[in-house]
């Protein structure tokens, strides 16, 4: 049985976490028989420390555990804030491989969480950078590699894409600044053969998701993060936060030729949350 995306080459930005968001998309992908590249910032740097990214060591055993499954791995540290190491990632997969079919934006910083009165311009410009700017510098130069064969750019924004959350401006502007930016290159690129969309999970209990159980189940006066996880199923119309599989099956179908006259969108993968 032929695989969706058998010979396809994926990059997935913030991948390089085990139990994360872009270890989830790395799998599904992988599984489909695309080949792909493992990329995270690899050492720490201001507002990220190593326990919030993904280390240069957690990188190579994450590609470690897709060769063994059968996947051909790339792994490239990369700060998306930089433009020149962005053009280093995007040279490097296509010298390796020799093209680029599929972008996740994936990377992101959504541990900063405090009143609007506390947060300081260092912590919103670092927010901004890594969410909004990375998206950009990726997607400027992945769609250099995708214009003579066409592509798949894959936003992943958030439910903060489309609501606000107390306690998390800068987070929430970045994501609603990324549909923005979804639909501008969608229009831009869409000659070029490259669809752009955005895929809006809500809460999923990652590493960074585990954070944001404990900081709100406080904020929101919770006896414990267990009540605030039960209060979360039961406002969901599916009965439970998101899974990272979820949002790994929604940019599998993004990138599949199933999804070829698709471009422009943010689609909810939030169990009917958002909806609701």
């Amino acid at each position: 049985m032929t695989k969706i995306l058998e010979g396809k080459v994926a990059i997935v930005t913030g991948s390089g976490r085990k139990l994360g968001l872009g270890q989830g998309i790395l799998k599904a992908f992988a599984d489909e028989g695309a080949k792909i590249v493992v990329t995270d910032l690899g050492t720490p740097s201001d507002h990220m420390e190593a326990g919030d990214i993904g280390t240069t060591t957690e990188m190579e055993d994450i590609a470690e555990d897709l060769r063994s499954s059968g996947a051909e791995v790339l792994t490239i540290a990369t700060d998306v804030r930089d433009e020149a190491q962005v053009k280093n990632l995007i040279a490097k997969t296509v010298e390796t491989f020799g093209r680029l079919d599929i972008l996740v934006n994936n990377a992101g910083i959504g541990y900063i969480m405090k009143p609007i009165f506390e947060l300081s311009g260092d912590e919103w410009d670092a927010v901004l950078d890594v969410n909004l700017k990375g998206a950009f510098l990726c997607t400027k130069h992945a769609a250099f590699a995708m214009k003579d064969t066409g592509g798949r750019i894959i936003n992943v924004a958030s439910q903060a894409a489309k609501s606000g959350f107390p306690h998390m401006a800068a987070y929430t502007s970045s994501k609603h600044g990324m549909i923005g930016l979804t639909r501008s290159n969608a229009v831009e690129l869409g000659g070029l053969g490259i669809t752009v969309n955005a895929v809006c999970p809500n809460h999923v209990t990652t590493g960074l998701g585990a954070k944001q159980n404990e900081y709100f189940s406080k904020l929101l006066g919770f006896d414990s993060v267990d009540a605030y996880l039960t209060n979360m199923k039961q406002k969901n119309p599916l009965g439970r936060p998101g899974l990272v599989t979820d949002t790994a099956a929604a940019c599998v179908f993004f990138a599949s030729d199933a999804a070829c006259y698709i471009t422009g969108e943010a689609m909810n993968v939030s169990g009917g949350e958002e909806m609701h």
